[in-house]
């Protein structure tokens, strides 16, 4: 049978606090680098959505216009007579 011992315990403990401050100091490290790229992500995203918006409104005001300025002509049927009533 195996017996755990003190000594083997302690350099247990120790390599837990070691790799839990080496964790931290690491993170204090990285965090912010990897933050900033994420927020880059999400600028660039938002950008790329405002400029698909603009684009999309620009057409679609584009399409007005031309439509405004060439309408289409109706078939004409025939000439509109107004009639009145008499008394």
């Amino acid at each position: 049978m195996i017996e755990a011992s003190f000594t083997g315990l302690l350099r247990t403990l120790a390599y837990i606090v070691l790799f839990y401050y080496l964790f931290k100091f690491l993170i204090r490290i990285f965090a912010p680098i990897l933050m900033q790229k994420a927020m880059n992500k999400v600028q660039q995203k938002m950008e790329n959505q405002f400029k698909q918006q603009q684009n999309y409104k620009e057409t679609t005001s584009q399409n007005n216009k031309q439509s405004k300025v060439n309408p289409q002509e109706k078939t004409k049927v025939g000439e509109y007579i107004d009639y009145e009533e008499v008394d």
